[in-house]
């Protein structure tokens, strides 16, 4: 079963009472591909990476990996998944080689395939000259990174990563991708949980996710078509209080504060610049700047959430 896709969900639903934590999610994940699935807290990413790995049976729906349904093979999909959760399970007054040999004990992993393994992947994280440190003497990327090599300790064919630079530094993050590409050239499926959409750009392809519902679903270029209008960027001495005027102020247009700057999405981008400019003149806002800008995933992602219809491929 080659060709059937490494992950799969006909109709996954997950219920906590009254709250639909996923509700009717359809993906398929070739195998071999990095996908992203992304949203803010809350939206439903970790209770479907729960499903997904047999940790958590759904309410309703089916999901499958590797050809396997998860609800009835949960046991025997383990021996191929790799698993990061948030909070990856170290100990942190076990060295760094201790965790690996836990984690080879768990998988069973024998001592011949064990000594390589744990070689390997010390040397692929850059964790060799730090294997009889402490786990809990790490720094916060370090600690990403013995997760990582413990999850994949006994060679899974499909990573599941919720969220695992959540908190790390740029450095630590670029690290980490690093080695995330090289698993993709060695066949491995991966299927990351994320918030930060810079990184969903990093993906084949990209799920986005909100309250439990899949809004759109495909690579990130073609993502960015789903971007209705242009987007203005706007730069002045007071951008949060100028988001807040610009809302009151502009009718037909969607408002949004990206750090410094103000993204302001509409369909009549003279109008609105001219509209902009005497809004922020008449509150004594100083302008810097206002230029037309190319959408980015997070643009995408506060569009189609305006609009409120899942759309995707």
């Amino acid at each position: 079963m080659t060709d059937s896709p490494a992950i799969a969900t006909d109709n996954l639903t997950k219920r906590f009472g009254p709250l639909a934590a996923v509700e009717s999610l359809n993906l398929s994940v070739p195998r071999g591909e990095l996908f992203g699935l992304v949203g803010s807290d809350g939206a439903g990413k970790t209770t479907t990476i729960r499903m997904l790995t047999g940790i958590m049976d759904p309410t309703s729906g089916s999901a499958s990996v590797l050809g396997r349904e998860t609800g009835r093979e949960a046991e025997a999909i383990k021996e191929h998944i790799g698993y990061m959760s948030q909070r990856f399970g170290l100990y942190p007054d076990l060295t760094v080689q201790e965790n690996l040999r836990f984690y080879a004990d768990i998988y069973g992993l024998d001592s011949t395939a064990r000594a390589a393994q744990m070689e390997r992947l010390l040397g692929f994280s850059n964790l060799a000259p730090f294997k009889k440190r402490l786990a809990g003497n790490l720094s916060g990327g370090m600690k990403q990174k013995l997760g990582l090599a413990c999850a994949l300790i006994h060679t899974p064919r499909v990573l599941f990563l919720d969220e695992p630079t959540n908190g790390v530094d740029p450095v630590s993050r670029r690290d980490f991708w690093r080695i995330l590409y090289q698993l993709l050239r060695e066949g491995v499926t991966i299927f990351i949980a994320t918030a930060y959409l810079d990184e969903a750009d990093r993906c084949h392809r990209v799920g986005l996710i909100h309250k439990g519902r899949l809004l759109a679903c495909d690579e990130p270029d073609r993502l960015r078509k789903l971007m209705r209008g242009v987007i203005l960027e706007i730069r002045t001495s007071d951008p949060r209080k100028s988001a807040r005027l610009l809302r009151e102020e502009i009718s037909g247009a969607t408002v949004g504060l990206f750090g410094d700057r103000v993204h302001l999405v509409t369909g009549d981008p003279d109008g609105s610049r001219t509209a902009a400019e005497e809004t922020l003149k008449k509150e004594g806002i100083g302008l810097s700047g206002i230029r037309q800008v190319d959408p980015s995933l997070e643009d995408v992602f506060v569009s189609v959430l305006s609009e409120g219809n899942p759309r995707g491929r």
